[in-house]
């Protein structure tokens, strides 16, 4: 079983974009956000994905995770018949030490949030921490991307 462990954090400052040695716009959609099986279709970089995750442990930070890579046709397809909302955003990966953090920029909606998050091995693993990182919000289901589209950053 495949075991995703991530932190999840605001971003204070833009600074990260000078940073960032890549970045792709993704767009998603979900078949399914009950907590305890969410089921995402993204076009992310020119491809298509669909991912299962699980409900997460008590802390957030730990949770089932399955990813396959279909066709963008079917991505398309899938997209119709998803819950309404439909998650907007420009990704950059931006290296801080031996981690690289995600640092997710929001559109439509969500315009004006931004989060990183940055996967580790073991939930107490040590990272370095860059100076635009703000306050952590693991575990906090109103930053769920699952949650943003049926409770977007403009209603909060």
């Amino acid at each position: 079983m495949a075991q995703e462990i991530e932190r999840k954090f605001l971003v204070k400052s833009d600074a990260f974009k000078a940073e960032s040695v890549k970045e792709m716009r993704i767009t998603q959609g979900y078949l399914s956000s009950v907590p305890e099986r969410t089921v995402r279709v993204r076009i992310k970089g020119g491809k298509g994905f669909m991912t299962i995750k699980g409900i997460g442990n008590a802390s957030g930070a730990s949770r089932y995770e399955w990813e396959k890579e279909i066709s963008v046709e079917e991505t398309n397809e899938l997209l119709e018949i998803c819950e309404p909302g439909v998650i907007d955003k420009t990704r950059f990966n931006v290296k801080s030490g031996e981690h690289t953090f995600e640092v997710d920029e929001f559109y439509g909606e969500n315009d004006g949030l931004v989060v990183a998050e940055v996967e580790l091995e073991k939930e107490d693993e040590a990272f370095e921490k860059p100076e635009w990182l703000g306050e952590e919000v693991t575990g906090d289901v109103k930053y769920f991307n699952s949650m943003l589209m049926k409770n977007p950053y403009k209603n909060w």
